[in-house]
């Protein structure tokens, strides 16, 4: 390494409530994969929009890019001086062309009214060739698998002659053969002299992809060391300034009292014949690969989707009308995968956002909410659960992702459910924040609440759950007590007819 393509010195950045950065630094070499590692809420989202343009840091913060101080205004600023961002959703335009999405930038920033369409497809496909993937230049962007839509974001970032990239959690929605796929467009780029910034909370992609990391917690600085000098326990000691366990919470003893039963449920398309019971306390974990079915079987427990045929019985009795407000009067909560889409009103308080299953219970016949009631239950809810800021009339937008979901998961505890479905509890979620949610669904089935946990992450399965269901084309494939299982097992199931 020679000298930093980009170096930040003394960068705070305030918001109404809430300082997200204080005084932190970071620099990045040509070449270098360097990632930003930290909780949910430490500050990486933060420094990214202050290194894109999309913020502008407090006064006394200091950029330099090639060893000269710079202010970068915009996001436009930021890519003619060699910044991309990749952010999750990719921010391509779904209704244009590859090609066009390649060299949009290059469009709006020439302002052109007159464009010649054959130069855009031949540096599309000139991008498209060093990441080293075939795609039509003519194929509209919504046409393609997130995979494919992720090559195209880091085409267009090579297509802008980009010195450094930003991949914000780039893998949370590849299969395992496109995460390795993506690992070598990143050594690519490395052999290009191309700065690669890596945000992710997966700890095994970390060590494999890194050269340096720099550590965040709460808006602050912490340290900068090489991957080479640190082990894993000693890194998440730095993110979260406290020792993290992984633990096994599987109860084996569970009583067989059942409170839920599936006979025969089909669905076309989606789920064939799944019989299952669910007993009052447990967490029954299911998992299986993407496509397996999983979802779209406990949204119609949820009352989300309709089955075709089969009867779904909730303490003894058949529940003859499906719809969510039905499952949410019998005791029934859904918390999403997503939780910003369809768990939360981001635009909302904190407060709002808890109490939302609630209102009736808070409103006189006036319709007047006694505020000090629905305060009080907030309060308590954001202290059991530890979220961060504690400041009930926060927007959901202004939390992190963990502490969103924590969220999320207060409003349904508020609810008082005696089954509560959980759609990958955890993603996108720090490995602190992973525990604290463990740690909190376990507390709930030791209070008598029966869980379902649909998760895509083995350990976190074999962590948190009793028994074990895994999914396969629609069918359940196997059943496990939790009791010395292994990955293995579990995997075989998943992708083995037996």
């Amino acid at each position: 390494m020679n000298s930093p393509f980009l170096e930040l010195e003394n960068i705070s950045k305030t918001f109404p409530g809430v300082k997200a950065l204080n005084k932190v630094r970071f620099d990045i070499y040509p070449g270098e994969v360097h990632s930003l590692v930290g909780e949910n809420g430490a500050g990486k989202s933060t420094l990214i929009k202050v290194m894109s343009g999309a913020h502008q840091p407090d006064e006394g913060g200091i950029i330099k890019i090639n060893g000269e101080q710079v202010k970068i205004s915009n996001p436009i600023d930021a890519i003619k001086k060699g910044i991309s961002v990749i952010y999750q959703d990719f921010s391509l335009f779904g209704n244009l062309t590859v090609a066009e999405n390649i060299v949009i930038n290059q469009i709006i920033e020439k302002n052109r009214l007159i464009l010649n369409w054959k130069e855009i497809r031949t540096k599309a496909e000139e991008a498209l060739k060093v990441v080293g993937i075939k795609i039509n230049p003519n194929e509209i962007v919504d046409n393609l698998s997130v995979a494919k839509k992720q090559m195209v974001a880091i085409a267009g970032a090579i297509a802008q002659n980009a010195k450094m990239i930003i991949m914000d959690e780039p893998t949370s929605a590849l299969s395992k053969q496109e995460v390795e796929n993506l690992y070598g467009i990143i050594d690519m780029l490395k052999s290009k002299n191309i700065a690669v910034m890596f945000v992710s909370h997966k700890m095994d992609e970390l060590f494999r992809v890194s050269d340096r990391f720099t550590v965040f917690r709460d808006g602050q600085y912490v340290d900068t060391v090489k991957a080479n000098d640190i082990d894993r326990k000693t890194l998440i000691s730095k993110m979260v300034g406290r020792d993290v366990s992984i633990l096994n919470y599987a109860n084996l003893n569970i009583k067989e009292e059942t409170i839920l039963e599936i006979k025969d449920l089909s669905k076309k398309g989606n789920y064939k014949n799944i019989n299952l019971k669910l007993y009052k306390g447990e967490v029954l974990g299911i998992t299986g690969l993407v496509g397996a079915g999983r979802s779209e079987l406990f949204q119609t427990i949820f009352g989300i989707l309709k089955p075709d045929s089969g009867k779904i019985i909730l303490e003894g009795k058949e529940l003859k009308s499906n719809s969510p407000w039905t499952a949410l009067e019998k005791g029934i909560g859904y918390i999403p995968e997503s939780r910003q889409t369809q768990g939360l009103v981001l635009e909302k308080k904190v407060s709002d956002n808890i109490t939302l299953p609630l209102l009736k219970k808070f409103t006189n016949k006036l319709g007047i909410i006694n505020t000090k009631k629905q305060s009080t239950l907030v309060h308590d809810l954001i202290n059991k659960l530890d979220v961060r800021p504690k400041d009930e009339n926060l927007t959901a937008s202004q939390l992190s992702g963990g502490n969103q979901q924590k969220v999320v998961i207060a409003k349904w505890i508020a609810a008082n459910p005696k089954i509560l479905i959980v759609d990958e509890p955890t993603n996108g979620v720090d490995i602190g924040a992973k525990a604290d949610i463990h740690k909190i669904l376990r507390d709930l089935a030791e209070s008598g609440t029966s869980i379902i946990v649909i998760s895509s992450e083995l350990p976190e399965i074999l962590s948190i759950s009793d028994r074990i269901l895994v999914m396969r084309k629609g069918c359940i494939s196997g059943e496990f007590k939790n009791d010395n299982l292994t990955q293995e097992a579990i995997m075989e199931k998943a992708v083995i007819n037996k």
